[in-house]
């Protein structure tokens, strides 16, 4: 394919490839996804894992340690009990520079090639030798029948080469960089239907709480039309619990996952904490309405690490006043003997770029 000169060893957005691993690399785990054809149209989760980083192995999104983290991955490959070698990998959308540009879709494959190039680099700060480089026609343009609507993504070698070392030390091989966010909206696509009440034309917030960050993004037709982060996560309940009760970092986390905490942990610790991912919800979405032509949302999708938090689910949708519900996409989709169901449920809205990564196996050509 002739995106193939432009990104050199990777396609960040659409690729046929051959059966995969999703592997999910954020700041405190290696979660690995594989899923098979189950029928026509239908899936099956064949197995998964969650395995936790060693502290500070990956930094803003970034590989501090290599090694630790390729073995970590190793592990959880072994763990996997998977024959697949080929995985999709992530890069943090902080990573990407992404733009979307309107081109003439009469043209050849190799003048298209040329004109992104050419738009690439008035959009991106770096030397084209710097970057990888890809792009995808999305569709014909809004308001043109000659022109296509062309979205474009780079991201500096290095950031690419940093995860690509972490897989080939674990021994693995990655066939797909793709991008966080555009996975997680793989996932999304799969949750979207009748078990969940979320229909295109709707206008739906995923909130993803992860350890150190919060992402509000906004969907609606199939279109991303808001974004905001804002720096809160569930490390911030692990340092409350360490500060409470004069536990190890360790301990707090382990604690926080397992139970057994105080009887006061709830109204001292969780309760506020439930408090502030609440407050930072709500000015989101006051900020997507005051900067949108949108006034209201009509779902809230919870996923990442702190989805699960007791009593969050229910504080959200009660102080916002809109159907909340925790992200599962597999909730369709069979499971294997390997997995099992009440425990998937649990990980379940921590895996969404896992999941979304995991569908990149059966992308069209």
């Amino acid at each position: 394919m002739f995106k193939e000169k432009l990104a050199s060893q990777f396609e960040f957005l659409s690729a046929k490839t051959p059966p995969l691993i999703g592997v999910d690399i954020s700041s405190s785990y290696i979660k690995m996804v594989e899923i098979a054809e189950a029928g026509k149209g239908l899936y099956r989760v064949e197995r998964y894992v969650i395995e936790p980083l060693p502290k500070d192995t990956v930094t803003d999104g970034n590989i501090a340690n290599i090694e630790a983290a390729g073995e970590v991955m190793k592990r959880a490959h072994k763990q996997m009990a998977s024959r697949i070698k080929n995985i999709a990998l992530a890069l943090p959308s902080s990573a990407v520079i992404t733009k979307k540009v309107l081109l003439n879709g009469n043209q050849r494959e190799e003048d298209m090639e040329y004109q992104v190039q050419s738009e690439a680099n008035q959009y991106i700060p770096f030397s084209l030798d710097e970057v990888n480089l890809d792009f995808q026609v999305i569709g014909p343009a809004p308001n043109s029948e000659e022109e296509v609507e062309v979205l474009i993504a780079a991201s500096r070698k290095e950031k690419i080469e940093d995860r690509v070392a972490v897989a080939e030390a674990a021994g693995l091989k990655t066939t797909v960089m793709d991008v966080e966010s555009y996975a997680g909206l793989a996932a999304f696509d799969m949750i979207k239907g009748s078990s969940s009440g979320i229909e295109d034309k709707d206008v739906t917030a995923i909130v993803d709480i992860g350890a150190q960050i919060t992402r509000v993004t906004v969907m609606h037709e199939d279109q991303q039309v808001y974004s905001r982060e804002q720096q809160l996560g569930g490390y911030q309940l692990t340092q409350d619990i360490s500060r409470q009760f004069g536990m190890p970092m360790e301990e707090a986390e382990v604690a926080k996952k397992s139970g057994g905490l105080p009887d006061n942990y709830h109204s001292d610790v969780l309760q506020p904490f439930n408090e502030k991912v609440v407050l930072e919800i709500s000015r989101a979405l006051q900020f997507f309405f005051t900067s949108t032509q949108f006034n209201k949302v009509d779902h809230i999708l919870l996923c990442g690490g702190s989805a699960m938090l007791d009593g969050l689910e229910e504080m959200i949708a009660q102080r916002t006043q809109v159907h909340t519900l925790i992200a599962n996409p597999f909730a369709n989709m069979a499971l294997s003997s390997k997995i099992k169901p009440r425990q998937l449920t649990v990980d379940a809205p921590a895996l969404m770029v896992a999941c979304g990564l995991a569908m990149r196996r059966f992308d069209p050509a």
